[in-house]
């Protein structure tokens, strides 16, 4: 299969949130009041039909991390989270060539997603692999890692749960490193300065060979889900 053969189920104007084919399509009409749609749940036919562990990628690009991913570990249900529809084509074709029934596919906004329709508690480990940097300093207030998104996420994992962060960008290393740290609920698995530059067996993607090869270094955060007590 390729990119293209992929049809949405609505014309452009005319978008919907819905399920098909393994694709999480989170569109709201236009010109219309929003229209109430609930997530069945991971085991609902419709998405993976079973109890497996979940992990999710955001920013998926073109999928060839989460491909690679689903097809080496078959006991995983992965779901790869992209808001562009020219990439989450792509990531369709891999799951038809390559027979991925492990593999869902949500096409959205990150943030819009998590909070509207992931239940809690449910999901064992998160990757983020490569978010746009918006280097420019006006721009950073449209990062995804900032302190509500990290609030989602901590709800959505599981007790003991991780998040992987990777980025070439400097800058956003250090603020996605501020996010974490100064959320109670989140410990970093590296001692200061709290990131990797390389990780075994972690896989590749588009991105990171890119920014590998254009002579970029590139920085990995791990953080685990931890409970929080307060004192009284």
């Amino acid at each position: 299969m390729k990119p293209k053969d992929l049809k949405p189920p609505f014309k452009w104007g005319e978008q919907y949130t819905t399920i098909q084919d393994k694709i999480f399509y989170t569109f709201e009409p236009f010109g219309k009041e929003t229209l109430h749609f609930e997530f069945p749940g991971w085991d609902h036919p419709d998405v993976f039909g079973n109890d497996q562990p979940v992990k999710i990628e955001y920013c998926s690009g073109h999928g060839h991390w989460i491909a690679h991913q689903a097809l080496t570990d078959p006991e995983v249900n992965w779901v790869a989270v992209e808001k562009l529809f020219v990439r989450l084509r792509k990531i369709w074709s891999k799951m038809k060539n390559y027979s991925l029934n492990n593999l869902f596919s949500v096409c959205g906004e990150a943030y819009d997603i998590t909070k509207r329709y992931i239940p809690s508690a449910s999901v064992t480990e998160v990757y983020v692999n490569f978010p746009d940097p918006w280097p420019k300093k006006k721009h950073a207030k449209y990062r995804l890692i900032q302190p509500a998104f990290i609030e989602e996420i901590y709800r959505i994992l599981k007790p003991e749960g991780t998040i992987t962060l990777v980025t070439d960008d400097e800058n956003y290393s250090i603020q996605m490193m501020e996010v974490l740290n100064s959320q109670p609920g989140f410990i970093s698995c590296y001692p200061e300065p709290y990131f990797c530059t390389s990780r075994e067996g972690y896989g590749n993607s588009f991105f990171e060979d890119l920014w590998r090869e254009k002579g970029k270094g590139i920085r990995y955060l791990l953080y685990q889900k931890v409970e929080v007590t307060y004192d009284l």
